[in-house]
């Protein structure tokens, strides 16, 4: 999958619409194979999205865990070292 779509479950502070739509905006690319869409299909692609990030929305407000909220700056940490073993 995308390197780039990172989990967005179980956050402290809660994921914001801004990150999901980030999030369906990849994975409708990485379907379609294409970053920026003809004009031809941009309504399509849009329309796509859209409906990616309800969907995606709607399943982090509904899913449930026991587990604490992981703390973002946390995670980012480990993203950036696991990168920089990557670039090795």
């Amino acid at each position: 999958m995308c390197r780039s779509i990172k989990p967005l479950h179980n956050l402290a502070p809660p994921a914001t619409d801004d990150e999901v739509a980030a999030a369906a905006r990849q994975f409708v690319r990485k379907l379609s194979g294409s970053h920026t869409p003809s004009r031809a299909n941009a309504a399509a692609f849009e329309h796509a999205v859209a409906e990616v990030a309800a969907a995606a929305r709607t399943l982090l407000d509904d899913l449930v865990t026991s587990a604490p909220a992981r703390n973002r700056e946390v995670e980012a940490a480990k993203a950036r070292a696991r990168a920089a073993t990557r670039g090795r």
